[in-house]
């Protein structure tokens, strides 16, 4: 056996390269079910990020739905989601470039059913008795805010529809019960988002296909409510945090809700983007449904009649986009050694199919035996309290480091800020862990996965809770002898791009940060972003401009003067929701000073990078700042 050779952590030379990473790896989205096919979308950063919905026939045939240059991709509530639903062979999805809603049937020539304009369209659903489409229309004609309501679509005729709901602010999960004569929805209003506040309505719908005499179900100013499905008595299932926790719920008409597994988990999610979906109802009898429990993913089955969950025996740890009936189970799912995949299961003779994966760099032993899984951390924090985090230490058999040192440290802040960590597989965090770089992914409070409470800790205190966990959680990992406090850096995306330059500005711990698309500014992200999250700093700081000198007094930007390490700015220049010159004003500051500034403005780019160009350069780059600014050693290209 070759004795692994000694050199310094962060130096070690690593097969994981950015180049094998964006080559070999696709985006896996929406799944949905027609008849005995399964559909999904798929982003493909060698094809400039398009996104493509595949279908796989029931013989295994698998073939691309949506033809090039065709990009299957809604920008309602500019996050997207659901931007394809699929009946009877025939999809209907919407472009990219346009946002009209097109029919594609066998032929597979997209025809626009929706007009040219400033209509977007999201989150449908076919009723097939009336011949058409409902979902979620966002209207930007109006020259002010995007107007959002539940329309209805003629699939003969088309049009921009005819509406259904309108009133709130927004709308999601429109679901047509079997009969067609019940639709339900999720509706919310500023300045809550969906996981704050949200209500469940239902109304009728009459012959001439109207809905009528809506009744709100569930929901209110201290409830979150998500994914209503109707099973084919006319019961209607969904969750609700209404216990502290997002725990499946059964309503039927008439009747009171009843909670049908209550327990410390999360069944439920932030619904940042529409079309999630963590249950499914596979009969009269039976519920599949994965469920988060301090911060472990699980998939297990639900008989509604003796309330008992019996976990499936599946590899995955992470779950979404549960999908089932009768005995067939779809899910996309993901674990510490294995990408993204979707995965077909048969529960009653456990036959279990990967229809397609994320990367398959995985299964190259050069490569697997690099990989290292995720420790999950508890550590103390701020106020006596305890958070929580995932903790990969450098792994690569061929190297060892010097007796007594130890490993430079990259502290990850998700986005969100309501989201949370995930402990699937992820190259990029490999791409570090490979070169002798520890990193650690923090569930700072406010992430989802442990309970409503958890998620309240944000609550008007962005910029302070996360900030003093992503300092704990290294400080914590320091004191375990498993990092080297002179060489801990912090990085982040969107929201955590803020918590990094926040950490930068307001603690004294970290010796480098990047700012992926993150916000400096705080008073301009609330004068500049969308609608989706416009009002969304109410309640992570304060009403906008009565708070006015809170927003100042937590802005990186107006605090630069307090940063002394380098940092590295990654920036889209057409990001509609946290705009360049966030990134732009902070590199001026940080420049005027002399500080060791990197900027990177990647053309074409929205809010995450799509394009693997830009994926491998900004890897490349954030790799080599830290190796000269921080962690003072060689480079492990």
């Amino acid at each position: 056996m070759t004795q692994p050779k000694i050199a310094p952590y962060g130096s070690w030379r690593s097969p994981i390269t950015s180049d094998l990473i964006v080559s070999a790896s696709i985006g896996l989205g929406d799944v949905m079910l027609d008849g005995d096919d399964v559909l999904w979308i798929e982003s493909r950063p060698q094809e400039a990020g398009r996104n493509v919905l595949v279908r796989r026939s029931a013989d295994g045939a698998v073939a691309d739905v949506t033809p090039a240059p065709f990009n299957a991709r809604t920008r309602v509530h500019e996050y997207g989601g659901a931007a394809a639903c699929v009946a009877g062979g025939i999809a209907y999805v919407s472009n990219y470039a346009d946002q009209r809603l097109h029919r594609i049937g066998a032929e597979g020539a997209p025809a626009a059913i929706t007009p040219a304009g400033k209509l977007r369209f999201a989150d449908g659903t076919i009723d097939r008795a009336r011949g058409r489409w409902i979902g979620v229309r966002e209207d930007h004609s109006g020259g002010g805010e995007a107007v959002n309501t539940i329309v209805a679509i003629d699939l003969a005729t088309g049009g921009a529809g005819t509406v259904l709901c309108q009133g709130a602010d927004f709308y999601a999960s429109p679901r047509l019960s079997a009969d067609g004569r019940r639709l339900a929805w999720i509706c919310w209003h500023h300045p809550d988002m969906p996981w704050v506040a949200s209500e469940l309505w239902v109304a009728s719908v009459g012959g001439d296909g109207r809905a009528r005499d809506p009744v709100r179900v569930a929901g209110g100013p201290d409830e979150s409510v998500f994914q209503p499905e109707w099973m084919a008595d006319g019961t209607l299932i969904f969750v609700s945090d209404r216990s502290g926790w997002w725990n499946l719920q059964r309503w039927r008409d008439g009747g009171a809700v009843e909670a049908l597994a209550p327990m410390a988990a999360e069944f439920g999610a932030a619904q940042w983007a529409f079309g999630l979906s963590t249950y499914a109802v596979l009969d009269a009898n039976r519920l599949v449904c994965s469920y988060v429990e301090r911060g472990l993913g699980r998939l297990a089955t639900l008989d509604l009649a003796t309330r008992a969950l019996t976990p499936l025996p599946v590899p995955e740890s992470e779950f979404a986009q549960v999908r089932g009936h009768g005995d067939r189970l779809v899910y996309r799912g993901g674990s510490a050694d294995a990408a993204d995949r979707i995965v077909s299961l048969d529960l009653a003779t456990g036959a279990r199919t990967v229809l397609r994966t994320a990367s398959t760099v995985a299964d190259d032993p050069q490569i697997r035996r690099c990989l290292v899984a995720p420790r999950a951390v508890e550590f103390p924090t701020t106020g006596g309290k305890t958070a929580f985090a995932l903790h990969y230490p450098p792994s690569n058999p061929d190297y060892a480091a010097p007796p007594g040192e130890r490993p430079p440290l990259v502290v990850k802040s998700h986005g969100g800020p309501t989201s949370a960590a995930s402990s699937r597989l992820n190259l990029a965090i490999q791409f570090w862990t490979s070169r002798g770089i520890a990193v650690v992914d923090v569930n700072y409070g406010g992430s989802t996965g442990f309970g409503r409470d958890y998620r309240g800790r944000l609550h008007k205190s962005w910029g302070i809770v996360d900030v003093d966990d992503c300092a704990n959680a290294a400080l914590h990992l320091v004191r375990e002898g498993l990092a080297d406090r002179e060489r801990l850096v912090i990085t982040g995306g969107s929201a955590g791009g803020y918590t990094t330059l926040a950490a930068l500005a307001f603690r004294d711990v970290f010796k480098a940060g990047g700012s992926h698309y993150g916000v400096s500014d705080l008073a301009a992200l609330a004068r500049d972003t969308h609608k989706f999250e416009s009002r969304y700093l109410d309640w992570l700081i304060g009403p906008w401009p009565q708070d006015e000198a809170t927003y100042r007094a937590r802005s990186p930007l107006h605090h630069a003067a307090n940063i002394s390490a380098p940092v590295i700015f990654f920036q889209g220049s057409e990001d509609a929701v946290v705009p360049p010159n966030q990134a732009e004003m902070m590199v001026d500051a940080l420049r005027a000073r002399n500080i060791p500034v990197g900027y990177l403005l990647f053309a074409g780019e929205q809010h995450g990078f799509r394009q693997a160009a830009n994926i491998k350069r900004a890897l490349d780059a954030e790799l080599l700042f830290y190796s000269v600014q921080a962690f003072r050693t060689g480079l492990g290209f």
